[in-house]
């Protein structure tokens, strides 16, 4: 079943047993084996390479379809033939990478960085089937093995979690009794604790400490998941209380991710990499199996299986078995620039689970129903500055996010579509425009996030200039977030059309008004106030509703957006009342599908009322009844729901 979308009705359980994670494993890695190179040290899919090159793109071809190699066969019997199997062009492929007289030697970790990132699935990989491969390799493969990796040793790496790619080789070094840098742990074990930003969310990295802006799925499947496997790795040689630490931290992370996860499996769309897809599934898995889990093991179960299924049934592999960059589909425009043909394979982490045995609770416990199937839920995440709700009548999860930018304070920046929005859901992602050339300038990302060329108005609460150019919203101020509404504020600003590392033009960028906002969410609505500051000018205030996208344009009515499977968006005046509302359409731009729409509210004057909606319907229903808002006095806004409730908001600085 390979349908874009399905019915947003489904049942609570996928029906995936332990043996079709196997023969999904099994199907992944039989199809990448025509795209080796003699020797099998190089994994060459097809697709677009990426900015470190088609040598490096090969060697991550390897290394990560190595690391669900490794989930398959880990805890195997050593006499298994199917393990042996599995395994057998891995170890081809070390010793003919690390051999510099090889015709497809690997790139070196010391010359090249993404080799460095390899380089710790490589170490994991080895780690778990030490008995089945390691042990059994000849000694002067094993000697240039170590020689490769030792290469890590003290090499520059960026200050997110690529500090765990050096902290997980050297523990793997120590562990082989090779040398290693002792310094390269204690950083990252100290530069953790200074991104755990609490509530179990870790910042991916910081501009400086305290300054917590970061959050995506690398706190799930990266700075959850290495320091624990770090632990493994290093058994009794981990520092004192470490492993109890990272496992609490998880703990209470989990209580958050279920809430993150769609009826139909589908997780949040939100933040860079998403074409590693059941990655997703990692933080579940990793919590199962360092017994770091506060889920029942059928949640856990609904969760994983809900996950990898939604798209391996969506389509994920359709291209000979090979996991395409995209996202149900192939879709390129999600590429990040170090994105490579291989670069998908990270979803290996999502694989984990399979080291588990056969007998262990999560493979025979029925699955149990997720937050969203459960009933409606809303639920601040404090770390993140999002406000969550979940509706179990469509199984949707929607996100209010007034809390991460991936952008430091101080100075304007670029809106990055994964991260600056003020929404993000599990069935709707953001129009993505194509990335400049990086030219020399290959880190710009880690200062500006993922600019994208073009102009898109889908989840944007903003002003727009004379020519209709939306205003960015980076780096914005978080000003409240409580169980029932979230607050923040940021200047409006333009960002002009030179280089993106001349940080001193960002002060002469041109500058429009203050907006104060706050998102008032209740089951599929969404309410979005505005207020505008001084300067204010005469520019108008957009809000964008949820991007709708399918195999085809989704059918307007009246500015009601709605897809052949009942999901439906809209956005509703409510003050000024009579503010005008389009749709804008778009072509090739969203990764849930070729043809899509987004409906636009535009007005002008200094204070609005948006209520935007996301939810399904039927064909000929329409919406259900809107909210309402009254004033009762000039800094608050009370939204009046339909059944009767209120929340009153405070609408100033």
């Amino acid at each position: 079943m390979t349908n874009e979308h399905q019915d947003l009705a489904l049942s609570p359980h996928t029906g995936w047993t332990r043996q079709d994670w196997l023969d999904t494993a099994d199907r992944m890695l039989a199809a990448v084996r025509p795209h080796a190179t003699p020797g099998n040290s190089l994994i060459h899919l097809p697709g677009p390479p990426s900015r470190s090159g088609r040598l490096s793109d090969g060697l991550e071809g390897y290394a990560r379809t190595f690391l669900l190699a490794a989930f398959r066969t880990g805890g195997a019997n050593l006499d298994d033939p199917r393990s042996a199997e599995l395994l057998a062009p891995y170890a081809e492929g070390l010793a003919a990478g690390t051999d510099p007289q090889h015709p497809h030697a690997w790139p070196r970790p010391s010359e090249v960085r993404q080799a460095r990132v390899e380089a710790a699935s490589v170490a994991i990989g080895l780690h778990e089937t030490r008995a089945l491969l390691w042990d059994r390799l000849p000694a002067d493969v094993q000697e240039r093995t170590v020689d490769w990796l030792s290469e890590l040793a003290d090499a520059w790496v960026p200050e997110n979690n690529w500090v765990w790619f050096r902290g997980c080789v050297a523990a793997f070094l120590r562990s082989v009794g090779a040398p290693h840098q002792a310094s390269d742990i204690a950083y990252a074990i100290h530069e953790t604790d200074g991104w755990y930003a609490g509530g179990g969310w870790y910042a991916d990295g910081a501009a400086e400490r305290g300054q917590f802006r970061n959050f995506d799925y690398y706190n799930a499947w990266a700075m959850h998941l290495y320091p624990l496997w770090y632990c493994r790795i290093s058994g009794a040689d981990a520092e004192p209380g470490l492993l109890d630490r990272y496992r609490a931290r998880l703990r209470t992370f989990l209580d958050d991710a279920q809430h993150l996860v769609a009826a139909d499996g589908g997780p949040l769309f939100q933040g860079r990499s998403l074409t590693y897809r059941f990655a997703a599934a990692a933080p579940f898995w990793t919590g199962a199996l360092f017994d770091a889990s506060p889920l029942p093991p059928g949640r856990t179960r609904r969760a994983v299986s809900g996950l990898l299924s939604h798209f391996v049934d969506r389509g994920a592999t359709e291209e000979d078995g090979v996991l395409s960059l995209g996202w149900h589909r192939r879709f390129e425009p999600i590429r990040q620039m170090y994105s490579g043909p291989a670069s998908p394979y990270w979803a290996s982490k999502g694989l984990a689970g399979l080291m588990l045995p056969a007998d262990h609770p999560v493979w025979t416990a029925t699955e149990e129903q997720l937050p969203a199937e459960r009933g409606d839920f809303t639920r601040a995440m404090a770390a993140p500055g999002w406000l969550v709700t979940g509706t179990k009548a469509d199984g949707i999860v929607r996100v209010a996010n007034h809390g991460t930018d991936h952008t430091p304070p101080g100075r304007p920046g670029r809106d990055d579509p994964f991260y600056a929005r003020y929404a993000y859901t599990t069935h709707t992602g953001p129009e993505l425009g194509t990335t400049p050339s990086p030219g020399d300038r290959l880190d710009d990302h880690q200062r500006d996030g993922d600019a994208r060329l073009g102009t898109s108005v889908d989840g944007q609460v903003t002003v727009v200039d004379a020519d209709g150019v939306p205003a960015h919203r980076s780096p914005f101020q978080r000003l409240a977030l409580t169980d029932a509404f979230a607050l923040s504020r940021h200047r409006a600003h333009w960002p002009d059309d030179r280089a993106a590392d001349e940080a001193a033009d960002r002060d002469d960028w041109r500058r429009g008004p203050w907006l104060t906002t706050a998102s008032v969410p209740r089951g599929p609505w969404e309410v979005r106030l505005v207020r505008v500051s001084q300067p204010q000018g005469d520019a108008p205030v957009l809000v964008g509703g949820h991007p709708l996208a399918d195999g085809s344009a989704p059918a307007d009515d009246g500015g009601v957006l709605r897809r052949a499977d009942g999901l439906t968006s809209a956005v509703v005046p409510l003050h000024p009342a009579d503010g005008e509302v389009t749709v804008h359409r778009s072509e090739g731009t969203n990764a849930f599908g070729p043809h899509s729409a987004t409906p636009v509210y535009r007005a002008a004057g200094p204070l609005h009322a948006v209520a935007v909606f996301l939810g399904g319907t039927e064909p000929a229903g329409g919406l259900p009844p809107a909210p309402s808002v009254s004033f009762p006095t000039a800094d608050t806004v009370t939204v009046h729901w339909p059944d009767g409730e209120r929340t009153t908001v405070p609408l100033t600085d």
